[in-house]
């Protein structure tokens, strides 16, 4: 039943350009079939065949001119739909930050989010997995050792019951791979940034719940046991990456919407405007 008025409109406008109609005639079928697929809730076939009406019968100045008003229409009910869905994720992703701090340096390019168990003061002398988040949303992982001999480690693997997941093997001489020394103290970070951690993250999170180890892969290898608040931290961080890019992408979803719509002033929320009669 679903399809049913859309079979029989097609079938109309079948007819009408086969009995040799007027252009009106047949755009009002054309016209028609659309509202019938925004009944469906095919707001997508119903723009794209709205839309070609005044390509198809430019002189059907009725039915191209309703096209017109009624594709306004769905793109402002789209655009306000929109707008509420960012409110409201604008409004997730402050609850989101609570558990990090930001933090942009002169080496910086873009804001790091830094989560608030695993700041320097917190995490300097102890060898554990950091994440790593910045305002683009873009996430990753480093594996940090901290220690009296060198592992010279290129990789990671997390475990746990015969479940795993490893890193990809970042080299000695690659610049994510830092050895820093001082004293009889040796200190190794290794960065798995663009994916290099190869699943990790989502191992992690996935299996929070479970006691996860972790092997640092090198000349020598050292094992740790994943602290609760660090598997925490990638939790946090994974939530909030998620939410940022999902924002990102709502933000160019509207930018297009209005250019498409020939919106240029910022679009204000019907609260900022007074009650009708106040005027």
């Amino acid at each position: 039943m679903k399809y049913t008025s859309q079979i029989a409109v097609f079938l109309l406008l079948f007819l009408a350009v086969s009995c040799g109609s007027s252009e009106e005639e047949k755009a009002r079928v054309k016209l028609e079939f659309g509202r019938s697929l925004l009944a469906d809730r095919d707001t997508s076939g119903a723009l794209i065949h709205l839309d070609s009406i005044a390509a198809l019968y430019p002189k059907a100045v009725y039915s191209v001119n309703a096209a017109k008003n009624l594709i306004s229409e769905i793109r402002f009910e789209i655009l306000h739909r929109k707008e509420a869905e960012l409110d409201s994720l604008n409004s997730q992703i402050t609850k989101l930050e609570q558990p990090f701090e930001k933090e942009k340096t002169e080496f910086d390019r873009y804001t790091q989010y830094i989560h608030k168990r695993q700041t320097l003061q917190r995490a300097w002398n102890r060898s554990y997995i950091q994440v790593h988040l910045d305002e683009r949303g873009e996430l990753y992982i480093s594996s940090n050792y901290f220690g009296e001999n060198w592992l010279n480690h290129t990789g990671l693997r997390v475990y746990d019951s015969g479940d795993d997941a490893k890193t990809d093997t970042i080299a000695l001489t690659d610049p994510n791979n830092h050895r820093s020394d001082f004293m009889e103290l040796r200190w190794e970070k290794v960065s798995y940034r663009n994916g290099k951690d190869n699943g990790v993250i989502e191992f992690i999170a996935q299996n929070a719940d479970r006691q996860l180890k972790a092997v640092f892969l090198g000349s020598q290898q050292y094992y740790i046991i994943l602290e609760t608040y660090d598997k925490q931290a990638v939790i946090d961080a994974l939530a909030l990456s998620n939410a940022i890019k999902k924002r990102s992408m709502l933000e160019a979803e509207i930018k297009e919407i209005k250019e498409e719509a020939g919106i240029s002033a910022f679009h204000m929320p019907e609260s900022a405007f007074p009650p009708r009669g106040c005027l």
